[in-house]
């Protein structure tokens, strides 16, 4: 999401219920929710504790006892039964597709089949990599390792120079040429250069073993030296990697170069034949997003021996097409993802070949999924919250107290000018012109890497198609789009314990409520709010205004990075600032939508919860998580959001939650009214 991650009293919940009464907005229908008698599973709650000391605990601590991580996962938690749910049900499409279905579905059939067939993909071998083998090793000239490079590209494979295209940030009714760092197979630079983390110096001995396994499976000798080699050469491209912290920064990741100035700007690549052969050239300009790094990965591929970048190349070539080759390579892929995430099972092959579909034809697949499983009722219930909730959003921002009157004009303008995307595209992708081979996992793969990539390239010098969507309707999560000021929910999110039709209100305003909130508010966060009402990056607020706000953002940053999921290692709050921010404000902008929703009137008490009580409990549900060690260290290193069962913590910035749940001073996560955050 994007994508959308505490002493003393016992608290009686029925002595805090304020009087019942009627909902005069949105009454219940007689139909019963899916958890529990008004939407939440209270079974999953653990009330011995006080929701001041540990909200998460209290919604989740019974849930959190009896629920072990699945074999198969690295965490675990409520968007992760919804992916199952979803898998599950595009295994039963796939695997039942007959003469009646689409032309689509049953070429995304075929293309499930051949992943699903292992004796077809073991009898070919390695040999379906001998190509590429081949070319790499066929490298003789910088010019050669340049063609190399653009060629990889095309193939999504893992190198130091990515280029593709993307929409233009400063005129985004345009397509255009991007370039950014990549090329490291350990996760993040950190795990590079940090030599005071054991977990990280764990998963550096891990990948060098990695490394030489691969290449030896495929044949090529002198692995361990060459696994040393492309140790050093990814140690010295992390050095010169932009933070993420650095990279999250819109207007420093915004800069034109023009095509004949990259020789000059960035010596040491032969920027013709890398562009020629990824099929970018002749552009006017390139952005490009991180400079200093792609200079100094420039003087890599120009001084670095012709021999390591080969066995880089081979590397990282055998490592992109694993998934598809015999058992062995699967094996050896999956242990590295389980010395990285303590992960103990490898997923069954129905749920890879599942992700495989949905990689190569996610809407065709989606397209079906919708027809069987997103009723047009829950879609209309989803466009009224939406609503709800901007014009929640819509108020707050007429209201504002810190922000200059003509940059709340703006602002709302903005607001104005969104455009909600809710269940699934109004155009579904043609597949027509994508080969599938029902007996070639292989070449499949090859095959719609390369049409997604000519896909791309044919946007260059066309309309931007706004329609698009960025998600497939399977997709368990939501996004917002600043440059398209669009707000996205797929169908597969729209679902408990996100979205109940029959649960009580209060809830779905909690839990849906507060994404929809989340995702509007990203277009007013500390990158979000740089983009203006036709999606343009451009500053647009006063420097008074950039003050003050950032005066409340180090608070969010302060007070997130006080959390420690791991001994030692703590909530980086300046990289997950964006989604701390959302979900501050997201779920501030829920309450507002939700209390309007009533017009004056009150909720009932049902089961011994106020009305505000159930919407907090939705909130806090739908944060279930369970994350294995070395998976949390990762996403701590690499992930914009904070860990899942620290988000509900957020209510702690609310006066409304202390209200509902009599929170008071001496309780572990209460605030003085003073040290509360309230951006919005």
């Amino acid at each position: 999401m994007a994508a959308l991650a505490l002493s003393t009293a016992l608290v009686s919940l029925g002595a805090c219920a304020a009087g019942a009464g009627t909902e005069t907005a949105s009454a219940r229908t007689d139909a019963r929710p899916q958890l529990g008698s008004f939407g939440v599973d209270t079974a999953g709650m653990d009330t011995t504790v006080l929701p001041g000391n540990d909200f998460n605990a209290f919604v989740n601590g019974g849930w959190d006892a009896r629920t072990e991580i699945p074999a198969d996962r690295a965490r675990w938690g409520g968007f992760d039964v919804l992916r199952d749910l979803s898998d599950q049900r595009t295994r039963d499409m796939l695997q039942t597709v007959d003469g009646t279905a689409s032309p689509s579905l049953r070429k995304a059939g075929d293309l499930y089949a051949s992943f699903m067939d292992e004796a077809a993909i073991e009898a070919r071998g390695a040999a379906p990599l001998q190509p590429a083998l081949q070319a790499i090793a066929a490298i003789r000239t910088r010019a050669d390792l340049a063609t190399a490079i653009g060629n990889a590209n095309r193939d999504r494979i893992n190198v130091p120079v990515r280029v593709g295209v993307s929409i233009d940030a400063k005129n985004p009714d345009a397509y255009v040429v991007g370039m950014s760092q990549g090329g490291l197979g350990l996760p993040d630079r950190d795990y590079y250069l940090n030599t005071d983390n054991a977990r990280y110096a764990a998963a550096r001995t891990a990948y060098l073993g990695h490394v030489e396994r691969m290449l030896t499976l495929a044949g090529i000798p002198d692995g361990a030296a060459k696994a040393r080699a492309i140790m050093a050469l990814e140690t010295d491209i992390a050095r010169v990697h932009w933070t993420r912290v650095e990279s999250r920064q819109a207007e420093r990741r915004y800069n034109p170069v023009a095509e004949a100035e990259l020789p000059a700007r960035f010596s040491g690549v032969d920027w013709n034949r890398l562009l020629t052969a990824a099929r970018l050239n002749g552009q006017d300009r390139v952005i490009v997003s991180q400079p200093s790094a792609i200079e100094g990965i420039s003087r890599l591929v120009g001084t670095v021996p012709i021999d390591t970048w080969q066995a880089y190349l081979a590397f990282h070539t055998i490592r992109s097409r694993a998934s598809v080759l015999p058992q062995a390579f699967v094996n050896e892929d999956f242990a590295f993802t389980r010395a990285l995430t303590d992960t103990p099972q490898l997923k069954d092959r129905w749920k890879r070949a599942v992700d495989f579909t949905n990689a190569g034809m996610g809407e065709a697949v989606g397209e079906a999924y919708v027809a069987r499983y997103f009723p047009p009722e829950a879609k209309a219930k989803m466009d009224e919250l939406v609503r709800n909730v901007l014009a929640a959003m819509n108020l707050r921002l007429q209201n504002l107290a810190w922000m200059a009157p003509e940059t709340k004009a703006i602002a709302v303008q903005k607001l104005g000018s969104f455009t909600p995307k809710i269940g699934y595209p109004d155009k579904w992708r043609d597949y027509s012109g994508l080969q599938i081979d029902r007996g070639d996992a292989f070449g499949n793969l090859q095959s719609f890497i390369r049409f997604d990539y000519d896909y791309d390239v044919a946007r260059l010098g066309r309309p931007v198609d706004r329609s698009e969507w960025r998600m497939t309707p399977q997709t368990v999560n939501a996004y917002a789009n600043p440059t398209w000021n669009e707000i996205v929910f797929p169908a597969a999110i729209l679902q408990p314990p996100f979205f109940d039709p029959n649960a009580d209100p209060a809830v779905n305003y909690g839990a849906i409520g507060a994404v929809i909130g989340h995702e509007i508010s990203h277009h007013f966060d500390d990158q979000g709010r740089k983009y203006d009402a036709t999606g343009r990056l451009n500053e647009w607020w006063t420097p008074q205004d950039v003050a003050r706000f950032k005066q409340y953002t180090d608070q969010v940053v302060q007070q997130y990075g006080a959390y420690e999921p791991l001994p030692g290692q703590h909530v980086n709050g300046e990289l997950t600032l964006g989604e701390n921010i959302a979900d501050l404000a997201g779920l501030t902008v829920a309450y507002d939508a939700y209390r309007l929703s009533l017009d004056g009137g009150r909720a009932p008490v049902i089961d011994g919860y106020t009305g505000d009580q159930r919407f907090f409990l939705g909130f806090g549900q739908v944060w279930r998580s369970k994350a294995r060690d070395s998976a949390l260290q990762q996403q701590l290193a690499t992930d914009p959001h904070t860990p899942g069962n620290f988000r509900p913590y957020v209510v702690r910035n609310l006066d409304a939650w202390y209200e509902a749940f009599n929170v008071q001073p001496g309780t572990r996560h209460y605030l003085t009214p003073q040290q509360r955050v309230r951006v919005w």
